[in-house]
C-alpha cells in the first residue's frame, strides 16, 4: 500500500504503482462517447497516463492542462487523462479550456483504480 497527502492529511492505497520495466495492467476504460478505450489499443505506441481523482479540483485540471501542452511537444505519443469523473464531466472541463491534445477516460465503471494499486481506501 502506498501513502499519500491530501491538504497534509496522509491516506492509504488500495496497493502500490507497477514497477518500472513491468508491464502495465490492462484496462478498459470509458470514453467521451462512452465507448470503450483499452490499453490494447496503446500497445506498441508511446503512451503517457496522467492520473487523478476529479478534474473539478485545482491540482488535477492544472495537471490536465500541463499534459496537454507538454504532450504535444512529443510527437507520436499518446496522453491519456484518466479520472474517476463520468466521461460527460471530462467532456465539459476539455470544452471549456479548449484542451484538445489528450484522450480523457473515465474508470467509473472499471477496476483500474484497483488494479494499479490507486484506490483511495480510507480518509
Amino acid at each position: 500500500m502506498a501513502r499519500i497527502t491530501l491538504k497534509g492529511n496522509p491516506f492509504s492505497t488500495s496497493g502500490d504503482l507497477p514497477k518500472v520495466g513491468a508491464p502495465a495492467p490492462a484496462f478498459t476504460l470509458a470514453t467521451e462517447s462512452l465507448g470503450a478505450l483499452t490499453s490494447g489499443e496503446l500497445a506498441g505506441k508511446r503512451a503517457i497516463l496522467n492520473i487523478f481523482p476529479s478534474i473539478d479540483t485545482p491540482t488535477c485540471a492544472t495537471s490536465v492542462r500541463r499534459f496537454n501542452a507538454d504532450g504535444a511537444k512529443l510527437p507520436g505519443t499518446v496522453v491519456v487523462c484518466v479520472s474517476m469523473d463520468l466521461p460527460f464531466a471530462l467532456k465539459r472541463f476539455c470544452g471549456a479550456e479548449g484542451i484538445n491534445g489528450v484522450t480523457t477516460a473515465s474508470a467509473f465503471r472499471s477496476t483500474f483504480a484497483t488494479d494499479y494499486g490507486l484506490r483511495i481506501t480510507d480518509g
